[in-house]
């Protein structure tokens, strides 16, 4: 297994310490400007950024100390929300130059890459006392990133074409209960010149870019999954 933040708790903690320090930092410095103590602001103020140079500093540093690695057949890449656990797993891997549904047959630009990704919510992660209720993850983002480092976006024509097929494939966001699992499927439409393709699975950089150890936080290495395509695939699907 592989975690997309390093010691994710002591990240988000570190981060939430953090904001809630310099938050008591404002309202000090605010307050000893009202009451004329200058000496007092000035401290505080330097305290403060001093505080956001090193907060920053060790962000840099555990990026760049940090690689790009790829994930093989059936390895999980987990995402740690506090209390709940998620991990995806690339289960198959298919190319086809057309989807045939049933009213016409779509064909590729390039290649169509469709891969097949299971959604597991791992029950041994969370704690006894939160219960069996719903996680609901938050928003996933996947693309391809082939060798160039170019980021190709699931094709919309190719899932529409799929689902015709195959039916509707659920979200990255499927809510689960503890222990449960799903599997869904994903279309993109590669260029011929798109070598060596890896997924690449992530949520939005909102909050986590700030996180120490995330892989979203700047200069970090990303956790890519491998696609070589399974043996004996048909060309068409």
């Amino acid at each position: 297994m592989e975690f997309n933040t390093a010691f994710a708790w002591f990240a988000a903690l570190g981060f939430l310490g953090t904001c809630f320090v310099l938050g008591v930092a404002g309202v000090v410095f605010v307050a000893a400007g009202v009451m004329g103590k200058r000496t007092l602001a000035r401290g505080v103020l330097a305290g403060a950024l001093a505080m956001v140079l090193g907060y920053f500093g060790l962000m840099i540093i555990f990026s760049l100390a940090s690689h790009d690695k790829a994930l093989g057949r059936g390895h999980w890449k987990y995402f740690c929300e506090l209390d709940c656990h998620e991990a995806y797993s690339v289960v198959d891997v298919k190319t086809a130059k057309t989807l045939d549904p049933a009213t016409k047959p779509v064909a590729a630009q390039g290649t169509f890459l469709v891969v097949t990704i299971k959604a597991w919510f791992d029950e041994r992660t969370i704690s006894p006392h939160r219960g069996n209720g719903y996680f609901w993850p938050d928003p996933r983002r996947a693309t391809v990133v082939d060798a160039s480092g170019k980021e190709h976006e699931v094709s919309e024509e190719g899932r529409y074409a799929l689902e015709q097929v195959q039916g509707r494939s659920l979200p990255l966001t499927q809510p689960l209960r503890p222990g449960e699992s799903y599997t869904t499927t994903l279309v993109f439409d590669l260029p011929a010149d798109a070598k060596a393709p890896r997924l690449y699975i992530r949520t939005p950089p909102v909050m986590t870019g700030f996180l120490i150890g995330h892989e979203n936080s700047p200069l970090h290495g990303r956790m890519l999954f491998e696609l070589a395509p399974g043996e004996g695939r048909a060309a068409t699907l």
